[in-house]
């Protein structure tokens, strides 16, 4: 992956409308590589078997894959539409089905395009949109006595607290923006006159703060 990137800001989003009776459900999912997106597709179009058609379209991140498939309607009506919604944002891992139950109205070529290409803007509108970079994941012990200064501390740095374990002391684990790490740690050293250092765990990715 690279250090940066574009994609749905929730990790799973779902929204329908109705077009000449024909019912449209858009759900929209953030993939991290081909095995999730076709695992999301598969659970989509189980819960789904009754429906006249699953389309999907889904673009990985860091790589050339983009894929769509129409699942029956005509070529170029409905994977595509989609495909081209997600590339227009800007987006990549991130997966989207559309689900259409026919109401027995014909939409004609220009009406199926412009039906899944609504869905899918419906799908990342309600998912909303983020910038994602990468994040350090790391840990922290402190003395109890800074722990309540470091917990209240922490936000200013744009440090994100994901758990705490009290023991013989305070355990943090964090993460934040890679570029943000060296000026927390100089905090923690200032803060315990050196005593302290960060074990950095792995890295993240998450929404730019």
């Amino acid at each position: 992956m690279g250090k940066e990137y574009r994609t749905i800001r929730a990790e799973f989003a779902e929204d329908r409308f109705v077009e000449k009776k024909s019912e449209f459900i858009a759900y929209a999912a953030r993939v991290r590589d081909e095995s999730e997106a076709k695992d999301f597709i598969l659970r989509i179009k189980s819960t789904h078997k009754d429906a006249t058609h699953n389309v999907y379209a889904y673009v990985l991140e860091g790589t050339e894959i983009a894929r769509c498939s129409d699942d029956g309607e005509p070529s170029g009506t409905a994977g595509m539409p989609v495909l081209e919604v997600i590339k227009r944002e800007g987006l990549v891992g991130v997966c989207i089905v559309v689900t259409r139950y026919f109401g027995g109205i014909l939409l004609g070529a220009g009406g199926l395009v412009r039906a899944y290409a609504k869905a899918a803007k419906l799908g990342i509108d309600k998912a909303g949109t983020a910038e994602f970079t990468e994040h350090t994941v790391f840990n922290i012990s402190v003395p109890y006595a800074d722990y309540e200064k470091v917990l209240r501390d922490i936000p200013n740095y744009g440090v994100v607290c994901h758990g705490t374990d009290f023991s013989d002391s305070v355990r943090f684990s964090l993460s934040c923006e890679n570029d943000r790490l060296d000026l927390f740690r100089s905090y923690v050293a200032d803060l315990t006159s050196g005593k302290t250092s960060l074990e950095v765990t792995g890295t993240t990715f998450a929404p730019k703060a």
